[in-house]
C-alpha cells in the first residue's frame, strides 16, 4: 500500500475514516505555496513510518466536501485521524522538525491507546 495517497470526496470515508492505520490528512491545493512546501516533508514522514501511518492528500479545489465537513478554512490544514476520529489538527505550514515531532506524538498516542484497549486496534 502506498503511504501517500490522493483521496477524493467519494473515497474519503473508506480510505481515511475506516483506515486500520492512523492517517494524516493534508487538505491542500496546487496554487498554495505553503502546501507545496510541506509536501516533501509529508512524503518523508510517510517513508520513515512505512506501515504505521498513511498520508492522505485531499485537493480542496477538486474535492471540497470533507474540507467543509471538518470546517477547513485555510490551507494547508492537517488532520490527524485515528479510529475515524480527529485527534489533532494543524493549520498552516511549519518547520519540518516540528511537523515530524507532531506526527511522532500522534503515533505515540495512538499506540498507547491501542495498548490500553488490549486489542491493538487504532482508537
Amino acid at each position: 500500500m502506498e503511504n501517500v495517497i490522493h483521496v477524493t470526496d467519494a473515497e474519503f470515508e473508506d480510505k481515511v475514516l475506516n483506515s486500520n492505520l492512523p492517517v494524516v490528512v493534508d487538505f491542500w491545493a496546487p496554487w498554495c505555496g505553503p502546501c507545496r512546501m510541506i509536501a516533501p516533508v509529508l512524503e518523508e514522514v510517510a517513508d520513515e513510518n512505512e506501515g504505521k501511518i498513511v498520508i492522505a492528500k485531499v485537493n480542496t479545489d477538486e474535492n471540497p466536501q470533507w474540507a467543509m465537513t471538518f470546517g477547513v478554512q485555510g490551507i494547508p490544514t492537517l488532520l490527524f485521524i485515528a479510529g475515524g476520529e480527529v485527534k489533532d489538527h494543524q493549520v498552516g505550514a511549519g518547520p519540518a522538525p516540528a511537523l515530524k515531532s507532531r506526527v511522532a506524538t500522534f503515533l505515540d498516542g495512538v499506540s498507547e491507546s491501542a495498548a490500553e484497549n488490549g486489542n491493538g486496534k487504532v482508537q
